[in-house]
């Protein structure tokens, strides 16, 4: 059976590394979140310039690229998404390519509120360093909130291999569930 890869996408803190964490849990599918790629990067070089972007891109393809030519069950990928850079859609075609039609997408939204409260979650520290500094990090996602559309509007209607859910009131258990079932992922026993 050839590898599935789930790309969750959405805002920064709304979920995708903890939702990946139980999908991954369930599943046997292995977790390949954002940071993975940023926090080495970012030993080296700023955020942005184009020798963190060379190196973030390339880690990212790399992991996809085998992944995607392995025996593994899959991958649950986390990336934010800004829809109105369109650099962002073409990155995204080139990250799922290696999958082909193996490939899921699942959109989380959360209201602005309950995003700053995750911002500043235990998980999320451990795992992103770059976060822990809680006021640029509080910054830096109302910044985000302001200049991109971090969720999609139609760009997905009518697909099957997509799932949206609003994750505000639930728990990454639940929605990994919800995720698990709507796309037949695997249950481990």
């Amino acid at each position: 059976m050839s590898p599935t890869l789930l790309l969750i996408f959405g805002p920064p803190a709304v979920g995708k590394m903890s939702v990946g964490h139980e999908i991954a849990e369930r599943t046997g599918l292995r977790l390949f979140h954002n940071h993975i790629a940023i926090e080495p990067a970012l030993r080296y070089f700023e955020f942005g310039t184009p020798p963190f972007q060379r190196l973030v891109d390339g880690f990212r393809q790399a992991i996809l690229d085998e992944v995607a030519a392995s025996d593994l069950p899959g991958l649950v990928f986390t990336f934010v998404w800004a829809f109105d850079h369109p650099g962002d859609a073409r990155t995204v075609a080139k990250y799922v390519a290696p999958f082909g039609d193996r490939a899921r997408y699942l959109e989380l939204e959360a209201t602005q509120e309950e995003r700053l409260r995750r911002n500043t979650g235990e998980f999320r520290l451990a795992e992103k360093p770059s976060k822990r500094n809680l006021e640029f990090s509080r910054r830096l996602l109302l910044a985000d909130d302001e200049r991109y559309r971090l969720n999609s509007i139609d760009e997905f209607t009518g697909r099957d291999d997509y799932l949206r859910i609003n994750n505000t009131d639930l728990t990454p258990a639940e929605v990994a569930d919800r995720t698990i079932t709507r796309f037949g992922l695997p249950w481990m026993s």
